[in-house]
């Protein structure tokens, strides 16, 4: 390890704390290298009684357990463990009414704790296993994955998905702490962490162009895991999220911005089934493309703003349009079918976060539904016929 290396690892083992500002439902984001641990002993502090049940699944389970459950004794927390399948497969009614089952069976109170282990998948579904279970548990968000670490496990949104489209039941219940380790991202496989990057590309696109900037010249060093790469990835986009969600805790405004790609993104997952076809941080990076090609299309941001999206994607070997839809028969209509069951929907009508150029988003109600055709009919000739984009 070269000096620079050496002083750039050291950096990021310091790690950083991120406030979130809600008053008295405020709290922390610790971001750094190696943070799991120590986390019993940053936990502590924060219960109202020394118990904590962790939910994690069989993947990170294998990986990380028994280092969290060894720091939580270490620290005088009585604690068990739920340990649910891995995959969005689990974000269900099912896998929801067995987890509250198994964790009322354990006596728990309602001093007692939640501490979600694992991915978006967990952290959703046990922040809302939180959120309803005895009225209402507190919970810590221990994410392992980068698009967790960047993105579902900060803002207090829970929830599961349904036949009807993703993350439609659920309630806004704010964690006790998140604790980003990234040194669990050593573990994730490599599509998992080019999907997660995604949710870091949106928050250069929405409004941080020198961010975005700066990820077309390191992107690839935070894809090779590189630890002082990550942490500034990791920690601006928390600094972003968080400064969003204090100012409007419930998306009632600006908060909306954060769903850049989601619009088109959850209508590309519930046509392919929520499963392996289509990741969720896949399907945001097709779905920023499509925003911005929108926005180009109406005249609103230049056509290079686009063009320099895709690129950046494609250069790092992520999805930037519907050729994965290759082998899914679909239809602009289908499409727009599942876009119409979205939350984000107002009276009757498509809500869109688009573009007047990189760092400077818009949230839209009025895009004409022949615009929104003509794009995604043109994108699924050209991608699905393997004619990617330049």
């Amino acid at each position: 390890m070269t000096a620079a290396s050496r002083k750039a690892f050291a950096e990021a083992l310091t790690g950083e704390r991120i406030r979130v500002d809600l008053g008295e439902r405020s709290y922390d984001i610790e971001v750094g290298h190696g943070l799991l641990a120590g986390a019993g002993a940053r936990i502590r502090p924060l219960l109202a009684q020394p118990r904590v049940v962790v939910i994690t699944d069989e993947t990170v389970a294998d990986l990380y357990l028994e280092e969290l459950t060894t720091s939580l004794a270490a620290a005088g927390i009585i604690h068990a463990a739920i340990v649910l399948p891995a995959g969005e497969g689990t974000k269900d009614f099912p896998h929801l009414a067995d987890l509250c089952d198994q964790v009322l069976a354990l006596g728990i109170e309602r001093r007692t704790t939640l501490l979600a282990l694992g991915g978006g998948v967990i952290g959703d579904i046990t922040g809302f296993a939180a959120a309803i279970l005895l009225r209402g548990l507190e919970f810590v968000q221990v994410p392992t994955t980068l698009l967790a670490q960047v993105d579902s496990s900060v803002g207090g949104k829970t929830g599961i998905n349904t036949k009807a489209g993703k993350n439609l039941v659920g309630a806004f219940h704010q964690p006790k702490l998140v604790l980003a380790d990234t040194a669990t991202l050593t573990t994730l496989d490599d599509r998992q962490l080019r999907a997660g990057y995604a949710e870091v590309v949106k928050y250069g696109l929405l409004g941080d162009a020198p961010f975005f900037d700066w990820l077309e010249e390191y992107g690839d060093a935070v894809l090779r895991r590189e630890p002082a790469a990550l942490q500034r990835a990791v920690a601006v986009s928390c600094r972003a999220k968080a400064a969003v969600v204090a100012a409007d805790e419930r998306e009632g405004g600006i908060r909306a911005l954060l769903n850049l790609g989601h619009t088109f993104g959850h209508a590309l997952e519930a046509e392919t089934g929520f499963g392996a076809v289509l990741l969720h941080g896949e399907a945001v990076a097709v779905g920023m493309v499509l925003a911005f090609e929108l926005s180009s299309r109406l005249g609103l941001a230049a056509a290079e703003d686009a063009a320099r999206v895709r690129r950046h994607l494609r250069s790092l070997g992520m999805p930037a349009d519907l050729s994965l839809l290759a082998g899914c028969p679909t239809s602009a209509d289908a499409l727009i079918a599942h876009m119409r069951t979205d939350k984000k929907v107002r009276n009757g009508r498509l809500t869109f976060v688009l573009a007047r150029g990189i760092g400077d988003t818009f949230v839209c109600h009025d895009v004409a539904e022949s615009d929104l055709r003509a794009l995604l009919e043109e994108a699924l000739v050209v991608t699905t016929a393997g004619k990617p984009k330049p």
